[in-house]
C-alpha cells in the first residue's frame, strides 16, 4: 500500500511517517518549554459545524455514532496546531549539525542500555521480519527518544482541528477517519489516542494511516498497542513497516567511506562538500521510506552502528560559514554557560537558545548584537 508523504519538516528534511514536529530532537542549543497553552481546546463555532457536518460523512464509512461519540467527547479546536503548521518553513540542518542532535554520545550510551534491556524483544522482532534489532532500536531512538517522547496531544483534537483549517484538509479528514478507526476496533480507548501536534503516535510515531495500514499485535492479544510505556508493538510495527518496503535480510545500509575500508558495490554519496563520504545499499533506500530525508537515513544507519558497537565516524567536516569547526562551536557554548549566559547542552548546534545566549553576552560586552557565532566572538570568550 502506497502511503501518502507527509511534509512535517524536520531537521534532516521532510518525514514520511515519524518524528513529527522533531518529537525525537530537541531543540539544539537551548532549554526546554512549557506546556503550551495555545495547545488546550477552545470554543470555536465555525470547527463544531464541520464536526457536525463531518459525523455524516464519518458514518458513511462505517463509523459508528459510539464511535464518533467517544473519539469527539472531550474533543475541541486547538489554535496552537494550526499555528504550528502555518509556521512551518523549509530548512536542512548540516549533515554534522544533524548528527550531533540524533546520535551524540548521550543517544548512544542510553540507546546501547535499552537495547539491552530490550535485546529478547528485539531478538524476536527481528527473527519474525528479518529487521536488525540496532536498526529497529534506532528508529526508535529517532521517532521518540526511546519512548520518552511520544506526544501527549489528542489526536482526535490535532486532526479534525487542521481538518477543519482546510490547508490540507482532505490529508487531515482522512488521518482523522483513521484514528476514529483505530478506537472503533479497539486497539486503544479514545482518551488514550495522543500524538504529536499533526497527529505523529506512539514509540515509532506513526501517522493514523500507517498505523491502519502497518501497525502490529505482535503478542497476539488483540490491540496494537503503541502508545503504553511497553514498547513491543511499537517497535515490531516499525520493523514489519521496513520490512513491507522492502528491507533486505542480512543486507547492510551502507557504510562511511575511508582509506582502510573503501568497500564496494552500491552508491556512494557525499551529502557535504568537504565532509564523509558513505557507500549505501538497498536498505539505506528502505530506511528513507520511513523519512524521505538523506540525513535521517544516515542518522537511522550511523546510530545502529554505533548502538552495535562502533565508533563515531572517521572522517571530519569542513568549518561552517563563519569558518567554525563544531568543537569551535561546543567551545562557545561552553564557555558562554561559564558566564551565565544559558546555551545549552554544549553540543555545537547553533539553535534559538545559542543565538540568544550571544545576544545577551554581546550587549553585555559592547559588542555588536547580531545573535551569531564568529571567531571574534570565541577570542573575546577566551
Amino acid at each position: 500500500m502506497q502511503v501518502s508523504r507527509r511534509w512535517i519538516t524536520l531537521a534532516g528534511g521532510a518525514a514520511l511517517l515519524g518524528g513529527c514536529g522533531g518529537a525525537a530532537i530537541p531543540r539544539a542549543g537551548g532549554g526546554g518549554s512549557a506546556p503550551d497553552p495555545a495547545l488546550r481546546p477552545v470554543p470555536n463555532a465555525g470547527w463544531d459545524a464541520w464536526v457536525a457536518s463531518f459525523r455524516g460523512r464519518a458514518g458513511a464509512q462505517g463509523l459508528s455514532g459510539a464511535t464518533l461519540d467517544a473519539g469527539f467527547r472531550d474533543a475541541g479546536y486547538l489554535p496552537g496546531v494550526v499555528e504550528r503548521d502555518r509556521a512551518q518553513t523549509e530548512f536542512t540542518r548540516t549533515l554534522e549539525d544533524y548528527l550531533a542532535i540524533v546520535a551524540n554520545e548521550t543517544k548512544v550510551r542510553d540507546g546501547r542500555a535499552r537495547l539491552a534491556a530490550n535485546r529478547g524483544l528485539l531478538s524476536e522482532i527481528e527473527g519474525r521480519y528479518g529487521v536488525p534489532a540496532e536498526v529497529v532500536a534506532a528508529v526508535w531512538g529517532m521517532e521518540s527518544n526511546y519512548g520518552t517522547r511520544r506526544g501527549d496531544i489528542p489526536v482526535v483534537s490535532a486532526t479534525s482541528t487542521l481538518a477543519y483549517d482546510g490547508r490540507r484538509g482532505a490529508f487531515f479528514e482522512d488521518q482523522l477517519i483513521a484514528a476514529l478507526r483505530i478506537v472503533q476496533r479497539g486497539d486503544v480507548p479514545a482518551d488514550r489516542l495522543v500524538g504529536s501536534w499533526a497527529g505523529a503516535m506512539g514509540h515509532t510515531q506513526f501517522i493514523p494511516t500507517t498505523y491502519q495500514a502497518y501497525a502490529v499485535d505482535f503478542r497476539g492479544d488483540g490491540r496494537r498497542d503503541i502508545w503504553s510505556d511497553d514498547p513491543t508493538d511499537g517497535l515490531a510495527s516499525a520493523a514489519a513497516y521496513l520490512s513491507a518496503s522492502g528491507w533486505r535480510r542480512g543486507e547492510p545500509w551502507g557504510q562511511e567511506i575511508t582509506a582502510a575500508n573503501p568497500g564496494s558495490g552500491g552508491q556512494v554519496i557525499q551529502p557535504e562538500p568537504g565532509g564523509p563520504s558513505f557507500r549505501v545499499f538497498r536498505n539505506f533506500d528502505v530506511i528513507k521510506r520511513y523519512n524521505n530525508s538523506t540525513n535521517y537515513a544516515i542518522g537511522v544507519g550511523h546510530l545502529s552502528d554505533r548502538l552495535g558497537g562502533a565508533g563515531p565516524l572517521r572522517g571530519g567536516f569542513a568549518p561552517d560559514r563563519y569558518g567554525l569547526t563544531i568543537d569551535d562551536r561546543r567551545e562557545i557554548q561552553t564557555r558562554l554557560n561559564a558566564q551565565g549566559y544559558d546555551a545549552g547542552t554544549p553540543d555545537g548546534v547553533i539553535g534559538s537558545g545559542t543565538e540568544a545566549a550571544i545576544r545577551a553576552w554581546q550587549s553585555a560586552n559592547g559588542m555588536a548584537v547580531t545573535g551569531e557565532p564568529s571567531q571574534a566572538l570565541l577570542a573575546a570568550l577566551r
